[in-house]
C-alpha cells in the first residue's frame, strides 16, 4: 500500500506544497498545516519506524492545535493598522458633521455625504439642520442634531 511507504521527505514535500498554497489562499491556514507536515517529517527522521496511521494522527493533531493557538493569539493581539476603517466605508464618517439637504421625517431621512446618498435615522428635523453621525448600522447612519 502506498501509505505504508511514506517517508520523511514525502511529508516535507507535502509541507512545501501546503506553504505554497498559502501564497494563493492567505489566512495562515495552510501555513500551519505545512509546518505540521514538516514536523511530522522531522519526527520520521528520528523515528522512521512510525506507522502511517500515527503519522496522520500527529499531522492532524499538530495542524488543529497550531491553527487554534494561532487564531486565539490573533484575537488577543490584533494587527495594528494606520487605517482601521479601511473597507468599512460607513465607519469612516462617524464623528463628522453634515448639513441636511432633506428633512428627517418619522425618524428616517437621507443625507448626501460626498457623492453618495445615505439613509439616516435620528430625531425629526428640517432641512438645513446640522447633524453628526454617531454610529452606523449596516448602510444606515445613526445621527444626532448638533446644537450651535
Amino acid at each position: 500500500m502506498i501509505l505504508e511507504q511514506l517517508d520523511f521527505w514525502h511529508w516535507w514535500i507535502i509541507g512545501i506544497i501546503l506553504i505554497i498554497l498559502e501564497l494563493f489562499a492567505p489566512g495562515a491556514f495552510f501555513l500551519w498545516m505545512g509546518i505540521a507536515a514538516g514536523l511530522v517529517g522531522l519526527i520520521l527522521v528520528v523515528a522512521p519506524e512510525m506507522t502511517w496511521q500515527y503519522q496522520f494522527i500527529v499531522f492532524a493533531v499538530v495542524s488543529v492545535v497550531s491553527i487554534v493557538v494561532w487564531r486565539n493569539y490573533l484575537n488577543k493581539h490584533p494587527t495594528e493598522t494606520d487605517r482601521p476603517t479601511l473597507n468599512m466605508r460607513g465607519e469612516q464618517y462617524v464623528g463628522r458633521t453634515f448639513t441636511l439637504t432633506e428633512p428627517v421625517v418619522n425618524g428616517v431621512g437621507k443625507i448626501k455625504v460626498d457623492d453618495t446618498m445615505w439613509k439616516i435615522e435620528g430625531a425629526d428635523c428640517k432641512s438645513g439642520t446640522k447633524v453628526k453621525i454617531t454610529k452606523t448600522d449596516g448602510a444606515v447612519f445613526k445621527v444626532e442634531v448638533v446644537s450651535e
